[in-house]
């Protein structure tokens, strides 16, 4: 079987839209398109450096395999992501049939995008890495599939965007595997599923009164 892996870039309020430039993404009046590219340093690239090391597929939204469409096969062959992005599997998510995939080994997921990823998660193969793909990892999120989450947490607030949780994220817990923090002061995170939530309580093992009327006014 195989593992959902995200990558994802995002500010303290949970927005990830448009890390890499100023065209990027600019939907919604989006003002700050590139804010992540004044906080690489050398911590940053080694981070990406390992999260592409082992070996993955892409899986993408059709939005963000748009973006790396238009660039990556058009970088110098010896860039250390572009002739590696070329050669793999890179599988897309779209609600248009007729798109036309014109990036080689670029493959649609159909109409039924969730099915086609769980098929695609249960077969042999390589991990499933996504990368942007904001609109398509809430789906993901929802349908329970993503295994590992790779989260760099950048030391700004953004405001409003496109986030990376919805209200439909399905709840789980998670486990923080490896953390570290770069010069700019980026958190990078690599979280790991950890089965279903376990509450707890501060609470007075017998309510006061107080706290009865308080629940009351609640209903």
């Amino acid at each position: 079987m195989r593992k959902i892996v995200v990558g994802a870039f995002m500010s303290l309020d949970g927005i990830m839209q448009a890390p890499g430039g100023p065209e990027e993404d600019p939907i919604g009046g989006f003002k700050f398109g590139g804010w992540a590219a004044p906080y690489f340093d050398q911590t940053m690239t080694e981070a990406v450096g390992e999260m592409f090391a082992r070996p993955f597929d892409l899986l993408l939204g059709r939005k963000t395999w748009d973006i790396f469409a238009a660039h990556w096969p058009y970088v110098d062959a010896d860039d250390p992501i572009g002739p590696l992005f070329d050669r793999i599997n890179k599988y897309v998510a779209t609600r248009n049939p007729e798109l036309k995939l014109g990036w080689q080994n670029s493959h649609s997921l159909g109409t039924d995008a969730v099915a086609a990823v769980r098929k695609l998660k249960a077969g042999d193969g390589p991990d499933l890495l996504t990368q942007g793909s904001t609109d398509f990892l809430k789906t993901l999120l929802t349908n329970d599939l993503v295994d590992e989450l790779n989260i760099s947490i950048f030391p700004l607030v953004l405001g409003k965007g496109k986030c990376l949780f919805g209200d439909a994220a399905m709840p789980s817990k998670l486990k923080l595997v490896s953390s570290k923090v770069s010069g700019t002061g980026v958190t990078i995170n690599k979280y790991v599923r950890d089965g279903d939530i376990v509450t707890g309580s501060f609470e007075f093992e017998t309510p006061t009164d107080a706290e009865l009327e308080r629940r009351r006014k609640l209903t």
